[in-house]
C-alpha cells in the first residue's frame, strides 16, 4: 500500500494541483525556463503550459466545493498549500501542531488544516 493510497482523495488531488502548478511555474516564471526541454525534448513550452492550466482547472473543478473554497482562499498567499507536518511540527509555518492531531491514527482519512497557517496537512511519522 503507498502513502497516498492511505491518504484522503481529495488530499491526492490537492498534491497533484501542487504538483501541477509548481510545473507551470518553472515552465514560465524565469528568463530561459524551460530553454532544456525546448532544446532537447523539443517541447512547445505555450503548448506545455496551456495544457498544465487544463489539467489544473479540471483538478480544481473535481475539488469538494468547501476543499476548493479553503484551497482557493489559501492559495494566493502560499506557494505550497499542502505540506507535511514531521515530528509534530507543520512544514508551511514551522508551528508545533496538536498532539491530538498528529497522534491519531486515521489522521489520513479526514482532511486536516494548520491552525496557524491555515495549509491542507498530512503526517509523516
Amino acid at each position: 500500500m503507498t502513502a497516498t493510497s492511505r491518504m484522503h482523495p481529495q488530499l491526492v488531488l490537492l498534491l497533484e494541483l501542487q504538483d501541477l502548478r509548481s510545473q507551470h511555474r518553472e515552465l514560465g516564471e524565469e528568463e530561459g525556463a524551460g530553454e532544456v526541454e525546448r532544446a532537447h525534448f523539443h517541447i512547445d513550452l505555450e503548448k506545455a503550459r496551456s495544457e498544465l492550466e487544463d489539467k489544473i482547472q479540471e483538478l480544481e473543478a473535481s475539488l469538494n466545493p468547501v476543499v476548493r473554497k479553503r484551497y482557493q482562499r489559501v492559495l494566493p498567499n502560499r506557494d505550497r498549500v499542502v505540506v507535511p507536518v514531521i515530528n509534530g511540527v507543520c512544514y508551511g509555518c514551522f508551528v508545533s501542531i496538536p498532539t491530538a492531531t498528529v497522534g491519531d491514527e486515521g489522521a489520513h482519512q479526514e482532511l486536516q488544516g494548520c491552525e496557524n497557517c491555515g495549509r491542507f496537512i498530512y503526517i509523516l511519522s
